[in-house]
């Protein structure tokens, strides 16, 4: 099938919002065998959305469109297909009495303009939104088929993924699926000789890709079900497995704090931190992760000197080593795991960004590990392409160091 997405709203002109759903459900499509040909941004304009949708009819099989589904004027998303289509929008019952059970439910009243969100037209069904007030709409007519989902990611996603990929896979003739193994502390070229045996196969495939958390495998069969193609990858996959070992910290979605928190849980294991140049970002990764107060005991944002100093460091190893240095992250580890009581404390202190600070340049990071038997590792990041860049390495080098010390542990 021929696909076509289509992003709607001025703001994504406008450079005020980044158009992340293209990229997504562009990412989604070839496990239902469909080919992506087409991407569009278009405003919220009636005619040059109807250009933009009328195009893509005649030339794709599939249209996923996102935006444009709101109750406000500009909000022209359900009026310009079904002008394409040449058919009449209508209230539909249900899903008005749906919008005004939910602003009920959110003890709100609901506006009459917010009834055009319970528009359809015949050859629409209008898909499930419980994270919004916008219903999506699956259209089919000719042998195509439109999907219109809402533009705010969080409720594209969850619609994708419950409404939409499950629909897709129905209709699909044959499935791509695809299992990562995400490794870390062995470089790409090292890992690609390491599997070579395996990369000749062709169903399933195999690719080696070098990412920011480290290099990652992707192994990725079709067959007539989704079962089917899992077949073909599990014996490829445990042999991968079987070669990279402990390299392997994660699979498929899973984070990197993701995986080292489910390690914490397994040890029976608590973590505390205290972060400077990082701002909390490590504390941040843990946070994302639903259950993670198992094992997360809490983070100390000490930003300034004196702060440090007020929580524990001593004064006297800051004088003499400075503050971004090696001694004071061992200490900022160990007052972390001391002051919040937990069985492991992670110190980050460095430079962000700016000028060189201590004579060290911006990007330099100390990253220090504490556990209760007196055990301090110690290890360091210098990367500077902006202060955001400087913070994530040193999140990830500070995971990579507390997955190292669980592995050895065991």
């Amino acid at each position: 099938m021929r696909a076509e997405v289509i992003s709607i709203g001025t703001e994504i002109l406008l450079g005020e919002i980044v158009d992340t759903n293209a990229a997504y459900i562009a990412s989604r499509l070839p496990q239902f065998g469909i080919d992506m040909l087409y991407t569009s941004q278009v405003g919220d304009n009636p005619d040059r959305l109807h250009e933009v949708f009328e195009r893509a009819w005649n030339r794709s099989d599939i249209i996923f469109a996102t935006g444009g589904l709101g109750p406000t004027e500009d909000d022209l998303t359900r009026e310009t297909i079904a002008s394409v289509l040449q058919e009449d929008l209508y209230q539909d019952e249900d899903q008005a009495n749906a919008l005004r059970t939910l602003f009920e439910a959110r003890g709100g009243y609901m506006p009459e303009r917010n009834l055009k969100q319970a528009q359809l037209i015949k050859s629409a069904r209008a898909i499930e939104n419980p994270r919004g007030t916008a219903p999506g709409w699956w259209v089919e007519r000719e042998n195509k088929i439109i999907v219109v989902m809402p533009g705010p990611p969080p409720e594209m996603i969850r619609m994708w993924e419950n409404e939409v990929a499950p629909e897709l896979e129905k209709q699909a003739s044959s499935i791509l699926v695809s299992r990562t193994l995400k490794t870390s502390g062995i470089g790409e070229g090292t890992l690609d000789e390491m599997i070579t045996p395996l990369l000749h196969s062709t169903n399933p495939s195999i690719g080696v890709y070098a990412r920011a958390d480290g290099v990652h495998v992707r192994i990725s069969a079709k067959g007539n079900s989704r079962e089917s193609a899992l077949d073909l990858i599990r014996p490829v996959e445990t042999e991968a497995r079987n070669i990279l070992g402990t390299a392997i910290w994660g699979e498929d979605e899973e984070s990197l704090s993701g995986a080292v928190g489910r390690m914490l849980i397994e040890q029976g294991l608590s973590l505390a931190l205290m972060e400077s140049a990082t701002g909390g970002a490590l504390a941040s990764s843990f946070t994302d992760i639903d259950g993670s107060s198992e094992y997360f005991r809490g983070s100390l944002v000490t930003y300034a000197t004196d702060t440090k100093i007020s929580m524990g460091v001593d004064s006297d190893t800051i004088a003499k080593h400075g503050v971004i240095s090696e001694n004071t992250a061992k200490e900022m580890a160990v007052r972390a795991r001391e002051v919040l009581g937990a069985s492991l404390g992670i110190g980050i202190t460095g430079i962000a960004g700016g000028n060189e600070v201590e004579e060290q340049p911006p990007g330099t990071m100390h990253i220090a590990l504490s556990d209760d038997s007196g055990f301090l590792e110690y290890s360091h990041s210098r990367y500077y392409q902006g202060r955001e860049a400087a913070k994530k390495r040193a999140v990830l080098t500070a995971l990579t160091m507390l997955r190292q010390y669980l592995i050895n542990k065991q």
